[in-house]
Protein backbone atom coordinates (compact mmCIF):
# COMPACT_ATOMS: atom_id res chain seq x y z
CA UNK A 1 0.00 0.00 0.00
CA UNK A 2 2.86 2.36 0.74
CA UNK A 3 4.26 1.78 -2.76
CA UNK A 4 0.86 2.62 -4.26
CA UNK A 5 0.83 5.89 -2.29
CA UNK A 6 4.23 6.81 -3.72
CA UNK A 7 3.14 6.03 -7.28
CA UNK A 8 -0.03 8.08 -6.83
CA UNK A 9 2.17 10.93 -5.60
CA UNK A 10 3.55 11.21 -9.12
CA UNK A 11 -0.04 11.21 -10.41
CA UNK A 12 -0.88 14.16 -8.11
CA UNK A 13 2.19 16.05 -9.30
CA UNK A 14 1.26 15.43 -12.95
CA UNK A 15 -2.30 16.51 -12.20
CA UNK A 16 -0.97 19.72 -10.63
CA UNK A 17 1.03 20.50 -13.76
CA UNK A 18 -1.93 19.70 -16.02
CA UNK A 19 -4.26 21.87 -13.93
CA UNK A 20 -1.82 24.76 -14.02
CA UNK A 21 -1.43 24.46 -17.77
CA UNK A 22 -5.20 24.30 -18.27
CA UNK A 23 -5.92 27.29 -16.04
CA UNK A 24 -3.32 29.49 -17.69
CA UNK A 25 -3.61 28.43 -21.34
CA UNK A 26 -7.33 27.63 -21.63
CA UNK A 27 -8.80 30.04 -19.12
CA UNK A 28 -6.61 33.02 -18.21
CA UNK A 29 -4.85 33.87 -21.49
CA UNK A 30 -8.04 33.98 -23.62
CA UNK A 31 -9.67 36.20 -20.98
CA UNK A 32 -6.64 38.53 -20.91
CA UNK A 33 -6.70 38.77 -24.72
CA UNK A 34 -10.43 39.49 -24.84
CA UNK A 35 -11.33 43.06 -25.79
CA UNK A 36 -14.15 43.15 -23.22
CA UNK A 37 -13.11 44.79 -19.94
CA UNK A 38 -15.37 42.54 -17.86
CA UNK A 39 -13.17 39.56 -18.78
CA UNK A 40 -10.15 40.99 -16.93
CA UNK A 41 -11.39 40.13 -13.43
CA UNK A 42 -11.96 36.39 -14.13
CA UNK A 43 -8.55 36.27 -15.83
CA UNK A 44 -6.87 37.77 -12.77
CA UNK A 45 -8.75 35.36 -10.50
CA UNK A 46 -7.72 32.34 -12.62
CA UNK A 47 -4.09 33.37 -12.98
CA UNK A 48 -3.23 34.84 -9.60
CA UNK A 49 -5.65 33.30 -7.10
CA UNK A 50 -6.96 29.92 -8.24
CA UNK A 51 -3.90 28.64 -10.09
CA UNK A 52 -1.41 28.97 -7.19
CA UNK A 53 -3.87 27.47 -4.70
CA UNK A 54 -4.80 24.49 -6.87
CA UNK A 55 -1.35 23.76 -8.27
CA UNK A 56 0.39 24.35 -4.96
CA UNK A 57 -1.97 22.12 -3.02
CA UNK A 58 -1.82 19.24 -5.48
CA UNK A 59 1.95 19.53 -5.87
CA UNK A 60 2.66 19.59 -2.12
CA UNK A 61 0.34 16.64 -1.54
CA UNK A 62 2.08 14.67 -4.30
CA UNK A 63 5.54 15.65 -3.05
CA UNK A 64 4.79 14.46 0.49
CA UNK A 65 3.33 11.26 -0.90
CA UNK A 66 6.43 10.57 -3.01
CA UNK A 67 8.65 11.44 -0.05
CA UNK A 68 6.86 8.85 2.11
CA UNK A 69 5.25 11.12 4.68
CA UNK A 70 1.99 9.16 4.51
CA UNK A 71 3.57 5.71 4.91
CA UNK A 72 2.14 3.51 7.66
CA UNK A 73 4.03 0.69 9.31
CA UNK A 74 2.05 -1.86 11.32
CA UNK A 75 3.24 -3.22 14.65
CA UNK A 76 1.23 -6.46 14.82
CA UNK A 77 2.35 -7.21 18.36
CA UNK A 78 0.80 -4.06 19.80
CA UNK A 79 -1.79 -3.45 17.03
CA UNK A 80 -0.44 0.02 16.33
CA UNK A 81 0.10 1.99 13.16
CA UNK A 82 3.32 3.90 13.53
CA UNK A 83 5.41 6.07 11.25
CA UNK A 84 9.07 5.28 11.65
CA UNK A 85 11.60 8.02 11.00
Amino acid sequence: MNQLKRILGFVWIALALAAGYYLIVSQAIPKFESPKPEDRIPAIIYAFILMPIIVGGLFVFGYYSVKGEYDIFEDTEHHLHIKED
